[in-house]
């Protein structure tokens, strides 16, 4: 069985459902990760959990280092990551507290380091990113969620953010214009970077508030924590379905 990988991003710093084996703490090339390698088994099955923001959700989307934790999940054997994360809602179904499957990314980030292809190269490297996320894992998931009766949104276009501000009422409908259902702020370059070290990934989105504009009132961290509730709780019940599939 591929070894198997679980990012949780805000709203998930931890797995109740997850039964710990060991953490490991890792060094890459590329520096820290953002915490310790979780090792243990999800419905009996072993997995690697890592938190994208720490354990103490204390790094903010734009210091995260993505290469190293997407190269320390390499190291350690990992072909396939599963990463969750938390979003606004653009478009009309991308309501509080909906999981959404995207299928499509822009990246409107700057400054990040966002490939491992810079130095030492025999010659340049370009990667195929037509599709950015792993079809055979979406599929999965899709089949996962049927199963286990969780409604699942697809498909979807996701923007990538800078952050760590949340967005202006103007910027989100730039954002619509362009196609895009779903604002957030961690999905790039961690997708392109999984991509270019040959690993299948894919998201799983918990929609945690509407866009900027699109909802009655301004944003509040109260609304996201409590739409993330009922959202990571049903993120955790497809975990769990999909690892067994898998």
């Amino acid at each position: 069985m591929s070894k198997i990988a679980i990012i949780g991003g805000t709203g998930l710093t931890s797995l109740t459902n997850l039964e710990i084996v060991n953490r490991e703490l890792v060094h890459t090339d590329f520096g820290e990760p953002s915490g310790p390698m979780t090792h243990g088994l999800l419905a009996g099955h072993e997995i690697i959990f890592l938190a994208r923001h720490g354990y103490g959700h204390t790094i903010p989307p734009h210091k995260i280092n993505y290469r190293a934790n997407i190269a320390a999940l390499k190291d350690a054997g990992v072909e396939k990551i599963i990463a969750v994360n938390a979003v606004g809602g653009i478009t009309e179904k991308m309501v509080p507290e909906a999981l959404v499957l995207p299928d499509q990314i822009i990246d409107y980030t700057w400054s990040r380091i966002n490939t491992f292809f810079e130095e030492g190269l025999t010659q340049v490297v370009h990667i195929d990113f037509t599709n950015p996320y792993c079809e055979e894992l979406r599929q999965q998931i899709i089949k996962a969620a049927e199963v286990a009766g969780i409604p699942l949104i697809r498909p979807a276009t996701y923007a990538a953010t800078q952050g760590p501000r949340l967005e202006t009422t103007a910027e989100v409908k730039r954002l619509e214009s362009d196609g895009c259902d779903l604002v957030g702020m961690t999905g790039m370059p961690e997708a392109s970077l999984a991509r270019e070290l040959d690993l299948c990934y894919a998201s799983i989105c918990v929609v945690a508030n509407m866009a900027a504009g699109k909802g009655p009132a301004e944003i509040t961290m109260e609304e996201i924590d409590k739409n993330l509730q009922k959202g990571m709780a049903d993120v955790r019940t497809l975990l769990e379905k999909v690892i067994a599939l898998l």
